[in-house]
């Protein structure tokens, strides 16, 4: 093999290999936001109102989360509700649960205070969008 063959031989292979990577780095992009933790296809916070359930789902002091409907809802007093957008704001992700009062996004690691919606541990720098929410005839209604 020729030092002109030998050369050409190693930019197409190095061409290959920046290739192979940039494909690789859009597959993993598109990892952050699969379709079970993808908030896609649906708003941030609700266009119309939502009914949630009994009141008595939210327990007193504590926040329960409606993920189907991306919401979280807390009472922190009896009669007294808040009501925040459950998709990360950092990359849309749904949040997957609530411990000691933090919600959980499963794709990146963010954490939100239940109660407020502030961000405790990022990459999420923004915090959850509030949304209006009521008691009314004993349920629920976000939005």
């Amino acid at each position: 093999m020729s030092a002109s063959q030998s050369a050409a031989r190693r930019t197409v292979l190095k061409g290959a290999a920046a290739l192979a990577g940039v494909v690789g780095a859009g597959a993993g992009l598109s990892a952050c936001s699969t379709e079970t933790n993808s908030g896609a296809g649906g708003p941030a916070v609700p266009k119309e109102p939502v009914d949630l359930g009994a009141v008595g789902e939210v327990p007193v002091g504590g926040a329960k989360l409606f993920r189907e409907r991306k919401l979280v809802v807390s009472c922190p007093a009896a009669g007294e509700y808040k009501a925040f957008s459950a998709q990360c704001t950092h990359a849309g992700c749904v949040l997957d649960k609530i411990d000691a009062g933090e919600g959980n996004c499963p794709c990146h690691g963010s954490r939100f205070d239940v109660a407020t919606g502030k961000v405790l541990r990022g990459p999420a720098s923004a915090p959850l969008p509030a949304v209006p929410v009521k008691a009314e005839n004993g349920r629920l209604i976000a939005g």
